[in-house]
């Protein structure tokens, strides 16, 4: 009797605190600002169990609010350099062309080079990562007030993205959604792994621009909620060591850059 009653605590204890770590883990995800990115109009609505793995579908060429985005049709090859090391990515246009298309076009701009990781969150477990907030160009603007910027395009306007989750068996991404809210049980073909890179956002799911997190452990409470977009194929225990401050020294597009297509 002793013995289990130990184990019901035991047990009461450990799912405490991932419940903590989880209400954490999505709050230093969402990133700040009063800016309200445009509402979509083409959203899908939840369907029937049979088929909502491709049902919840609003693609780049029907919804006008995304037209203009850039895809990234294949895979493409990023090397990130900090503090004087490389960290190599595989960014997945498969699975996730818009998000993708995002990252790389970003980074072929120079939006990246000398950004600040302003968010490193390891305790009271490993958790994420976070930098890209352009801001941090500016090497006055305070690293604790980062968190809030987003990417300004050449209409002096912020460039948003889809929220775009591609479910397993599904052949096109759930965009601006989460699964959960379009009623879609399947995992993500992309899911929080460790290595995993994927976009941070507001509360509003097609509010992701510039800001971006490697997950430092799995993390399969975030699965559908936010996209990934890629992993790290080398150079992990670079990203083990980044402490908040470090700055990105630079990002390349290695290879796949003919994968990028803009309208």
């Amino acid at each position: 009797m002793g013995n289990s009653h130990k184990r019901v605590k035991l047990e009461m204890q450990i799912n405490l605190r991932y419940w903590f770590v989880s209400v954490i883990a999505i709050g230093a995800l969402l990133i700040g600002g009063c800016t309200t990115p445009q509402a979509t109009s083409s959203q899908a609505s939840p369907t029937s169990p049979a088929n909502e793995a491709t049902a919840v579908v609003t693609t780049q060429a029907s919804n006008p609010v995304f037209a203009n985005l850039p895809r990234l049709e294949g895979k493409a090859t990023v090397v990130m350099t900090v503090k004087g090391s490389p960290i190599t990515i595989e960014v997945d246009g498969t699975d996730a062309p818009i998000t993708a298309g995002n990252f790389v076009d970003l980074v072929q701009q120079g939006v990246y080079d000398g950004l600040v990781f302003h968010r490193v969150i390891r305790e009271p477990q490993p958790f994420v990562v976070q930098g890209g907030d352009p801001q941090g160009k500016d090497p006055n603007f305070p690293v604790g007030d980062l968190g809030t910027g987003s990417f300004i395009d050449s209409t002096g306007q912020p460039r948003y993205i889809p929220l775009e989750i591609k479910p397993q068996g599904a052949e096109t991404p759930v965009y601006s959604k989460t699964l959960k809210t379009a009623g879609v049980s399947q995992a993500p073909v992309l899911q929080h792994k460790r290595g995993a890179v994927a976009m941070a956002r507001s509360q509003f799911p097609d509010s992701a621009s510039a800001q971006f997190y490697f997950a430092l452990a799995d993390l399969p409470f975030l699965d559908g909620d936010y996209a990934v977009f890629g992993n790290v194929t080398q150079g992990m225990d670079v990203v083990d060591k980044i402490q908040q401050g470090d700055r990105i020294e630079s990002a390349k597009v290695t290879s796949g850059a003919d994968n990028l297509k803009k309208s």
